[in-house]
């Protein structure tokens, strides 16, 4: 039927058809998918291994209740689930 050279210039014809300003985006877009496909791979691997980066400690705050301060955008104690 079609050998490799006959493929590869139907290949090529394919690419002039579509257009020559779509491949350097056709690129960057392949090239951004390899690069998130390899970040993903060695994260999976390296929490297989147990060896992936140790968990961040966050200082909290501890505010004893009943001080009068309630945080922006917390409701204040016994206030109502609907306003």
């Amino acid at each position: 039927m079609f050998g490799l050279s006959e493929l590869a210039i139907i290949l090529l014809v394919v690419i002039a058809v579509i257009g020559a300003k779509k491949l350097p985006e056709l690129a960057r877009s392949a090239g951004k998918s390899a690069r998130i496909l390899k970040a993903e791979a060695r994260a999976a691997k390296d929490e297989e291994a147990g060896t992936g980066p140790a968990p961040k400690v966050v200082q909290g705050e501890i505010v004893p209740p009943g001080t009068g301060t309630t945080p922006p955008g917390a409701r204040p104690a016994g206030a109502p689930d609907h306003p």
